[in-house]
C-alpha cells in the first residue's frame, strides 16, 4: 500500500468557530492549533497546510487558570533600552485578541508554514464576527 501525501491543490478547507467564554486560555489554543495545523484530518501532512480556518470568539471571556493574571509577557521594541512587559490580566482587559492570537501562535511551527497556517486564524473579542458568507460552523471541544 500507498503512503498518502497530500498537496496544496487536494486540500479541503472548512471555517470552524470555537467559543472562547468560559474556556482556560492554554486548551483553547491547543485546540484551535490542532485544527489550524489539520492534525485532525486523516490526510495530515507534515510538511502541506491541511488546517482549516479558524475563527475564535468571545476572546475577551477566556479563563486565566491559577496566578496567570499577575503573569508578565516580555517583547522588545528593538530600540535600545526596549524591553516592554505587560501582565496577561492587563492585556485581556485591553487587547483580548492580542493575548489569544500570541498563545496560539506560540504552538504554531516557526517558519514559513507556521505563517501560512497562522493566517488562517481570526479572533475577535466579542460574538459576532463578519464571516457569515463562509457558513462556518460551531466546533465543540
Amino acid at each position: 500500500m500507498k503512503t498518502f501525501m497530500a498537496n496544496a491543490e487536494t486540500v479541503q478547507r472548512e471555517w470552524l468557530v470555537l467559543d472562547a467564554a468560559g474556556k482556560p486560555l492554554g486548551r483553547l489554543a491547543v485546540e484551535a492549533a490542532r485544527l489550524l495545523r489539520g492534525k485532525h484530518k486523516p490526510s495530515f501532512t507534515p510538511h502541506v497546510d491541511t488546517g482549516d480556518h479558524v475563527i475564535v470568539i468571545n476572546a475577551d471571556r477566556v479563563l486565566l487558570s491559577g496566578n496567570k493574571t499577575e503573569d508578565l509577557i516580555h517583547w522588545h521594541s528593538q530600540y535600545p533600552g526596549g524591553l516592554k512587559s505587560i501582565t496577561r490580566g492587563r492585556m485581556r482587559e485591553n487587547r483580548p485578541e492580542r493575548l489569544v492570537e500570541r498563545t496560539i501562535k506560540g504552538m504554531l511551527p516557526h517558519n514559513r508554514l507556521g505563517a501560512q497556517m497562522y493566517r488562517k486564524l481570526k479572533v475577535y473579542a466579542g460574538a459576532a464576527h463578519p464571516h457569515e458568507a463562509q457558513q462556518p460552523r460551531p466546533h465543540d471541544f
